[in-house]
């Protein structure tokens, strides 16, 4: 039997619009504690606040992305998005205060919740029904490279230079590039179907994606903690000079090659069996990461950690996108991205406030002991739940 298409030139272009995008905001993340440290003097727990309220802003406008993405044309609400995303990093260069760039940061998270739901969904019509789970680790791939590349490019810049601007320049040059790819998808054909049905909660909201949401929170709040304090942690608690970069390219690492195989099982029926290894996988990624503080250790977490979210992400996205109609994509990929920032930000925000008072080991055992948290979910609630209630 001869499989359906997915690498058309739309999905490509897709895949490179999103890589691209994800690049420029990845170069930002592990770089902003250190911009607001040494250019604003600010405390750990101000610089949490400041870095969270973009998180925040983000998953308060997804639910209306997603309302947005399935009631006009896809590619050019795109195209808008995208512009409005990129446009920030310009304005990071211009902010001289304090108060200027944390109204930025929080206002750019809105743009970023924008873009994310729209280039989702486009990538997901442009893929065929058959393949869509491993469609989605694939297109989750490029989500990861630009996290291997991003930061330890902006890390290897902030190590050449002090002046934080090429940084900022370089993400906004990228961003560019980006939304030229972006130009290149052809337009899908899904119907937009706004001006014929009322105007719900669901919507805004998948309703039948709320137990897969709560415990998606669960599971996203210990990669809120490390995406942003990593670098800092990885200096002050574990006694790396330099090399931080090169976590994220173990990360990714993982994070690639477990996304290459997730799919291939999402598509043999082994969602939720998948999903279970992920979680438990990260359980013990993080524990050897707070307790073993020791380079090699540091990195290896890095690899099992990557390994861990890569199996379990796709099956998260795939399971909100089983539960949806198919003109609820927009708003399905709007509620798994909602309650995966909602974890993120808390992550973002309690990690600092927790290092100001204790230590940042103290911030990542909180988030292993939620990570416990979500996989008692998933086994008795979320996973069941999905079985009696998915569509495909």
């Amino acid at each position: 039997m001869v499989k359906d298409r997915l690498w058309t030139g739309s999905f490509f272009a897709a895949c490179g619009a999103n890589f691209l995008m994800f690049f420029a905001f990845y170069m930002l993340l592990p770089i902003l504690p250190m911009y607001l440290a040494e250019q604003f003097a600010v405390t750990k727990s101000t610089a949490g606040l400041i870095l969270s309220s973009y998180t925040i802003m983000a998953l308060l406008f997804r639910p209306f992305a997603g309302f947005m993405v399935d009631s006009f044309p896809r590619k050019p609400l795109l195209l808008i998005c995208y512009t409005f995303f990129i446009s920030y990093f310009g304005g990071y260069m211009l902010a001289g205060a304090l108060a200027v760039f944390a109204v930025l940061r929080a206002t750019h998270g809105m743009a970023f919740g924008m873009v994310t739901v729209s280039v989702n969904t486009v990538a997901i019509d442009i893929m065929p029904a058959s393949r869509r789970g491993e469609g989605i680790g694939y297109f989750g791939v490029s989500t990861n490279l630009a996290m291997a590349i991003g930061p330890m490019v902006a890390l290897m810049i902030h190590d050449a230079t002090p002046d934080y601007d090429w940084i900022f320049a370089t993400a906004l040059g990228v961003g560019l590039l980006g939304l030229f790819v972006a130009s290149l998808v052809k337009g899908t054909k899904t119907e937009a179907v706004g001006a014929k049905q009322t105007i719900s909660l669901d919507r805004f909201l998948l309703l039948k994606g709320v137990p897969g949401a709560v415990t998606t929170i669960f599971l996203s709040f210990a990669y809120g903690v490390l995406s942003t304090y990593v670098a800092v942690y990885g200096k002050e608690e574990v006694g790396l000079a330099g090399g931080t970069g090169l976590f994220f390219v173990c990360l990714s690492g993982g994070l690639v090659v477990s996304r290459l195989i997730s799919g291939q099982l999402i598509n043999r029926g082994y969602l939720t069996q998948v999903s279970k290894a992920g979680i438990s996988l990260l359980i013990a990624g993080f524990l050897c990461f707070v307790f073993i503080k020791h380079p090699l250790s540091f990195y290896g977490c890095g690899v099992a950690i990557g390994v861990g979210y890569g199996l379990l992400c796709p099956t998260l996205q795939t399971m909100f996108i089983n539960l949806a109609h198919h003109n609820q994509r927009g708003t399905a990929n709007a509620t798994y991205l909602t309650s995966w920032d909602f974890g993120v930000g808390s992550g973002v925000l309690l990690g600092g406030i927790i290092a100001q008072h204790t230590s940042y080991s103290s911030a990542f055992l909180l988030g292993t002991l939620l990570l416990c948290v979500g996989l008692t979910l998933f086994f008795v609630w979320s996973g069941p739940y999905f079985d009696r209630n998915k569509l495909r």
